[in-house]
């Protein structure tokens, strides 16, 4: 069994104080005495696994993150949150609600191969979020102070990616454009006002079909599926790209102190079959630049799936639940690029006063073009001659 990889306390060296990962200068940092230290390379790669074999043996290995880490389970949305003691959560990242029930000892779970390290800290997360609500039309005014109160949580969200090499055959239909020359009569009127048919020819587009059948193979590499069901899956691919060939490194548990994390909701194999619609996509275009011609028709694809591999990843993401009129909502944050995906509450009055200034524009104008100009007067005023003065 692999030995898993842990969220754990990290004393400072120097005063004992907890540790924790520090974005900007990506080592940990003393949260009293501001003493850094680095962060030990593994000195291996992010390491795939075989599909096949996980399923056949149920060999994906499992175990507690650590004999310290935490969860809870919150009593709103359902979700599971694992944290160190030292960063105790008080309310539920994914929905706000106070988390009321007493931690446990965490519960064993799926041991991540490659995680991509927090690069932008929460200050420099609320600053973007402040900038995108300013973006959004008709946002309520109270939005702005509402998302600077709450709290922003880091935390790292489960992902897993598959490869595999996939063979698909198709049937379809194969569409070639040909034009043939019509003729055609109109009637025109000529510069005296006279009325006569006129013949005129022309280009006529027609399609020709034909089948077409064949096969068409395609490697994929890191095909990324969420993990997770506390978050909106467009969100969520929102905020890609994550550019895993760069950023992506293996996994260590020192990345994780002072943050949250959660564990996968969705499996190995229901997140292939997500992949798999991902991969499809991709696969009907190949099909139709297989086919060829000007159109295509595809009837029937079958696709086979080969020497398929996965890693469990965790990638970070600065998340704020906040409430508004009695409605939840999320805005997200990508940890590593800044770019913000969320959903917002609209603002009624804004929208009606939008409404109601269009409306009187548009009455202006209209007013402005039915106004009779040759029947307004303008008022003349008495020309002067210039005074005269007699010596």
């Amino acid at each position: 069994m692999k030995t898993p990889a842990s969220i754990q306390n990290f004393p400072c060296p120097s005063c004992g104080a907890p540790m924790e990962f520090n974005p900007t200068g990506g080592k940990l940092k003393c949260s009293y005495c501001g003493s850094m230290e680095e962060i030990p390379e593994t000195g291996t790669g992010v390491q795939e696994r075989s599909y096949t074999d996980s399923l056949q043996w149920d060999s994906t290995p499992v175990a507690g993150l650590s004999e310290t880490a935490l969860e809870v389970k919150c009593t709103g949305c359902g979700a599971n949150i694992l944290f160190e003691p030292s960063s105790v959560a008080k309310n539920c990242p994914f929905c706000n609600t106070a988390l009321i029930t007493q931690p446990q000892a965490a519960n064993p779970t799926v041991i991540p191969e490659g995680i991509i390290p927090f690069q932008i800290t929460g200050k420099q997360a609320r600053n973007e979020i402040q900038k995108w609500i300013k973006s959004r039309w008709f946002a309520p005014s109270a939005l702005k102070d509402l998302a600077q109160q709450e709290k922003i949580h880091g935390i790292y969200l489960p992902f897993w990616t598959y490869d595999t090499n996939t063979t698909s055959d198709y049937r379809g239909e194969r569409g070639d454009y040909y034009y043939v020359t019509e003729t055609y009569r109109v009637t025109v009127t000529d510069s005296e006002g006279k009325q006569q048919e006129e013949e005129r020819t022309r280009e006529v587009r027609h399609t020709r079909w034909c089948r077409a059948s064949g096969r068409v193979n395609r490697w994929f590499d890191d095909v990324l599926v969420a993990a997770t069901k506390s978050v909106d899956t467009a969100y969520l691919n929102g905020l890609e790209p994550w550019e895993l060939k760069q950023s992506l490194k293996p996994y260590n548990s020192s990345y994780l102190a002072g943050f949250e994390a959660q564990r996968p909701q969705i499996g190995l194999k229901d997140g292939f079959e997500q992949a798999k619609q991902i991969m499809a996509g991709q696969i009907h275009q190949d099909v139709c630049c297989h086919i060829g011609g000007d159109e295509q028709k595809v009837d029937h694809i079958s696709t086979e799936y080969e020497d398929i591999a996965f890693k469990p990843i965790l990638l970070p993401v600065w998340l704020c639940s906040y409430d508004y009129r009695n409605q939840k909502y999320q805005v997200l944050v990508n940890a590593r690029t800044g770019e913000v995906q969320g959903a917002r509450p609209y603002s009624r009055l804004k929208i009606a006063a939008s409404m109601i200034a269009g409306m009187v524009t548009a009455t202006a104008i209209i007013l402005a073009f039915m106004v009779d100009w040759s029947q307004v007067k303008i008022p003349r005023f008495p020309q002067h001659q210039p005074t005269q003065n007699n010596q």
